[in-house]
C-alpha cells in the first residue's frame, strides 16, 4: 500500500470524515425563511395566510373535518334517509335544506382537496428545481476540487475525461 503524505495543516486526512461547521442556534430574522429538515422552507411558513380573508378560509377545513361536523352530518343523514325509510314523515322543506347543506358541504370539501393537491404540485415543482440547482452546484464543486487536486482525483479513480465542463452544466 503506497504511503499517503500528511495533509496540509487544517485539512482532514484522506478517508477521514469531513468536519461540518456547527449549526447556528440563532433563529432566522424572517420566520418564513426558516428551513426545515430538508433545507427548503417549512410547509407551515409556505402556506401561511396573508390576508384576513385567507385566514378565514383556513378555518373551513378544520371545521369540516371536526368531530362535531361529522356527527352533525351523520345525524342529518339519519334524519333525511333512515327515518323516511322507516315511515316517519319528514317535511319537504327539511329535505330541501338538509340536502342542499349536504351538497354544499361536499362541494366545499372537494374544493379544499383540489386546492391542497395544487399546492402540493406547486411545492413539488419548486423543490425539484431547488434539487436540480443543488445537484448542478455539487457537480461543479466536485469538478473544481478534482481540477485543484488532480493527484487526489486520480487516487480516487476520477480522470479528467470523467469531469463535466462548466459550459455543459450551464445549458442543462
Amino acid at each position: 500500500m503506497p504511503a499517503v503524505p500528511d495533509p496540509p495543516r487544517g485539512e482532514p486526512a484522506p478517508g477521514a470524515p469531513i468536519p461540518r461547521p456547527p449549526a447556528s442556534t440563532d433563529p432566522p430574522a424572517d420566520p418564513a425563511a426558516a428551513p426545515d429538515q430538508d433545507g427548503t422552507g417549512s410547509l407551515t411558513a409556505l402556506a401561511a395566510p396573508m390576508t384576513r380573508f385567507e385566514r378565514a378560509l383556513q378555518v373551513i377545513p378544520r371545521a369540516l373535518s371536526s368531530k362535531v361536523h361529522v356527527l352533525l352530518l351523520l345525524a342529518l343523514g339519519l334524519y333525511l334517509v333512515v327515518l323516511p325509510l322507516l315511515g316517519v314523515t319528514v317535511s319537504a322543506k327539511a329535505e330541501l335544506i338538509g340536502g342542499n347543506y349536504t351538497n354544499v358541504t361536499s362541494d366545499v370539501g372537494a374544493c379544499i382537496a383540489a386546492g391542497g393537491t395544487l399546492h402540493l404540485i406547486r411545492q413539488t415543482r419548486r423543490r425539484h428545481r431547488l434539487e436540480q440547482e443543488r445537484l448542478r452546484l455539487t457537480t461543479e464543486v466536485h469538478a473544481l476540487l478534482c481540477r485543484a487536486h488532480p493527484e487526489l482525483a486520480e487516487s480516487l479513480g476520477v480522470g479528467a475525461a470523467d469531469l463535466p465542463t462548466g459550459s455543459n452544466q450551464a445549458a442543462g
